[in-house]
């Protein structure tokens, strides 16, 4: 269970008559049982015949800012993906702000987790050319980690000291 992943739902009623009632609800349920506590904290809501609700703060979706009125399904299927992802997925949907994308980044375009984009460049280089050892000195792996960058071969995703996720742009 992700109870890092959460999403704070509000009951409108009663926050516009100015009480706070609502509930965390962990948004990686499955979506009928999120669908079941809101119904819950709704039908013990202080306001009578309480039925409209907003999701007014969030917890653990790394970087992604859920919207007020994102709707329980989209909280949820990114919810998943992030626990999914949980190293980049946040990030990576700030980025993109588009879940297929998203998807689509991270399980075909996602090369790994780097130290650097230059540590990438290099082991990129290594891997698919045959370097003679006499120049292996000279070539300079920051300076073709920025132009993959720049000529937008790649985009990363910096999530930590020395955390940066490669993705190629196709």
């Amino acid at each position: 269970m992700s109870e890092h992943i959460r999403i704070y739902v509000a009951d409108l009623a009663a926050y516009h008559a100015g009480c706070l009632h609502g509930a965390w609800i962990d948004a990686t349920l499955d979506l009928d049982d999120i669908q079941a506590q809101v119904d819950i904290m709704l039908a013990a809501s202080p306001i009578e015949g309480a039925e409209e609700y907003a999701i007014h703060d969030f917890e653990g979706f790394d970087g992604y800012s859920l919207g007020e009125y994102e709707g329980l399904e989209h909280a949820h299927e990114f919810a998943c993906f992030i626990e999914e992802y949980p190293e980049f997925g946040g990030a990576l949907l700030a980025h993109v702000n588009d879940i297929d994308e998203a998807r689509k980044a991270a399980e075909e375009e996602y090369c790994g987790c780097y130290t650097s984009l230059a540590d990438y460049a290099q082991d990129l280089t290594e891997e698919t050319s045959s370097i003679p050892q006499h120049l292996a000195n000279y070539i300079d792996y920051t300076a073709m980690a920025r132009d993959m960058e720049y000529g937008g071969d790649v985009f990363t995703l910096e999530t930590g000291f020395e955390q940066v996720h490669v993705f190629w742009n196709r």
